[in-house]
């Protein structure tokens, strides 16, 4: 009966050594230069292959693992697109996922109004937006701050800074792009002693991230294909038992949680 909360518990503990102690102890506050390069080509590779994939005849978006009939039943696609080796990030980790959904009666101008009212984010996004507003322009695209919060063994705020902007190629088809500018950790967010962590404090939970909507109207509604890809620290050498699920759920169920929200906020 009680054997399970052995290596559950083993599990949790190796989790929390790696997400408060080990970094301190050993691990860089901030992504190498060689980490940060492989990085921006793989994005580089992501982005051609996203204008590509725009341009095409039929449809806007990457062909999806259900049915349409099964996207209209409210579920969600989620796929792992992460390459299976990550030997050119050292000291850090990829992670690329990609969701698809559909939005029975909402349109481009719905979906664009939405993601372009950042005031509204902590409403449509809680309890992982706490807050949320526009910089000001940039080029063709809009300047925004977030203050997200990821709970999972801890509680971790962070603010995000990022450059997004948005592109249609006709009135019934659009796509996104958000690139984040800067993440900084932030320690004790909410009180009197909040301030940000600095590069030989932060915890590497969360280096770089990019976001990327497709989007169209069909047959009634919206079909939606939103992909995310991350940097994060390593893992340390023989903690991959324990923390590597743990690793991988946290971008997918962030991914599958904006993608539930952008559909019930729709829906509303």
């Amino acid at each position: 009966m009680n054997q399970p909360i052995i290596p559950n518990f083993a599990k949790r503990m190796a989790i929390w050594i790696w997400l408060m102690v080990i970094p301190v102890a050993s691990f860089a506050a901030e992504p190498s230069p060689a980490a940060i390069s492989a990085f921006n080509s793989y994005l580089r590779m992501v982005e051609i292959r996203l204008d590509a994939q725009h341009k095409a005849q039929g449809t806007l978006l990457a062909a999806t693992a259900p049915a349409d009939a099964q996207l209209r039943k409210g579920e969600l696609a989620i796929e792992k697109l992460t390459p299976n080796s990550d030997s050119g990030f050292p000291g850090a980790m990829l992670h690329d996922w990609r969701g698809t959904a559909f939005a029975p009666g909402a349109t481009v101008a719905d979906f664009e109004r939405l993601m372009q009212d950042f005031n509204a984010y902590p409403r449509h996004f809680s309890p992982q937006v706490l807050r949320a507003r526009a910089l000001g322009r940039q080029g063709e695209g809009t300047r925004a701050s977030m203050r997200v919060r990821q709970k999972h063994v801890i509680t971790v705020v962070m603010d995000i800074n990022f450059a997004i902007t948005f592109g249609r190629l006709d009135s019934r088809h659009g796509y996104s792009a958000s690139r984040s500018s800067s993440i900084a950790e932030i320690d004790a967010p909410g009180t009197a002693e909040e301030r940000v962590l600095g590069p030989g404090e932060a915890h590497g939970f969360l280096w770089r991230l990019n976001t990327y909507w497709s989007y169209e109207e069909r047959d009634g509604g919206l079909l939606m294909q939103i992909e995310s890809v991350s940097l994060t620290r390593s893992i340390p050498h023989g903690l991959g038992w324990a923390v590597g699920p743990f690793v991988e759920s946290v971008p997918r169920e962030s991914l599958e949680f904006t993608l539930r929200s952008v559909c019930n906020a729709l829906r509303k």
